[in-house]
């Protein structure tokens, strides 16, 4: 389980406040869209970049209800009744190592999550300029960088945490291609297991001023029989910025528990 959620669940056990905007910051931002009564209008049209394409800048947080009602994680942002395609050797991994709930992912240990597992359920902050795409992460104040320049994926990467990533637009959706990760990870929260070969391609579109979204494909022939996708939305954080949000080491719940 992320040290982010089980941290939320904590404070739900304990009755404490638990809503988003009581965490973060509140201040009108002047690029905002509003409705008649000042309100944030997030059913405005999407910004456009200088260069014509949506502008996907802004704070996202990931909408945590999905249509599959059998899947777990990332399962259930796919189509009603699929599953990952798990190889028997990962169906195996996967069984035993969410045996007794959850998979121990490493943010439990202070350290990234990997792509996409890190961009949830914490909020995420897109920067987007013309050769470069960034994405600031709340959890550990971590980023990511997204290329536009024109260069090529490396060939001979040395393993990342959030791999390398090049993207490109295909009319109005930012298509990211990304190789180059290490194994340490799990694609999401729940264990689904992947190998230093997983290739990700992201396609993002913006239908309006106030959502995301974000469909995600995974290859990787060690632990999948085929190619499988699964569609997450994000809404818009209007009018307010990133927390700082840091990790010592585990012993962060220790102390919190003491309190």
């Amino acid at each position: 389980m992320k040290l982010s959620t089980l941290v939320t669940n904590v404070f739900l056990a304990l009755g404490l406040a638990a809503t988003a905007h009581a965490q973060w910051i509140s201040l009108p931002l002047p690029d905002t869209p509003r409705t008649k009564d000042g309100k944030p209008n997030l059913t405005a049209p999407a910004p456009r970049a200088s260069d014509g394409h949506p502008d996907l800048s802004g704070i996202w947080i990931s909408v945590r209800q999905g249509t599959n009602p059998t899947g777990r994680g990332l399962e259930r942002y796919m189509t009603p009744g699929s599953k990952a395609p798990m190889l028997p050797a990962a169906e195996k991994f996967y069984a035993e190592i969410t045996a007794h709930g959850d998979a121990a992912d490493p943010s439990e240990r202070c350290l990234p999550d990997g792509v996409p597992n890190h961009m949830l359920p914490l909020p995420i902050k897109i920067v987007q300029n013309p050769k470069v795409t960034l994405m600031l992460f709340e959890e550990f104040t971590v980023f990511r960088q997204i290329f536009t320049d024109g260069r090529k994926l490396p060939v001979d990467p040395q393993p990342t945490w959030f791999g390398y990533s090049v993207a490109h637009w295909e009319q109005n959706t930012f298509v990211v291609e990304s190789a180059g990760f290490n194994d340490k990870t799990y694609i999401d929260g729940e264990g689904l297991p992947h190998s230093e070969d997983l290739q990700i391609t992201e396609r993002y579109r913006r239908p309006d001023f106030g959502h995301l979204v974000i469909e995600f494909t995974f290859t990787d022939p060690k632990n999948y029989s085929r190619p499988w996708t699964a569609t997450v939305p994000f809404n818009l954080m209007p009018d307010t910025e990133l927390n700082e949000h840091l990790c010592e080491n585990e012993k962060d719940l220790v102390n919190m528990y003491r309190k």
